[in-house]
């Protein structure tokens, strides 16, 4: 299986398991290293898309740019939801891995293994 992406922070527990898991089966998936490279709207969507979620699921509510950026506020639609991820990836849920047209949220980090053969 070599069409594996892993939108991936290396300084995030669960995102380094989830890394260790693939690699214990022999499987080198790209990385995305989120944070240094956000992804733009669309790519944003596309991924939305393959986890078959909502950007409000996809936030993470626990960063203070969730708070100070007011994205508790539920009259938030969609695209204000996803360009606060563009602007501020921090807020993106991770690990993410993508196998072909699926992608599933890593956590807990053996989540990822779902999408295996």
């Amino acid at each position: 299986m070599s069409d594996l992406t892993l939108y991936h922070n290396p300084r995030c527990s669960k995102s380094r398991g989830a890394l260790e898991l693939l690699e214990a089966r022999g499987l080198q998936p790209t990385i995305v290293r989120y944070l240094e490279t956000p992804p733009s709207a669309a790519e944003l969507r596309a991924l939305l898309a393959k986890l078959g979620i909502g950007a409000r699921q996809l936030l993470r509510t626990g960063e203070e740019e969730y708070k100070t950026l007011g994205l508790a506020d539920a009259s938030l639609g969609e695209e204000q939801l996803i360009d606060a991820m563009v602007a501020h990836p921090k807020l993106i849920e991770r690990p993410i891995l993508i196998a072909g047209d699926k992608a599933v949220i890593g956590r807990p980090p053996e989540k990822v293994l779902e999408l295996l053969p």
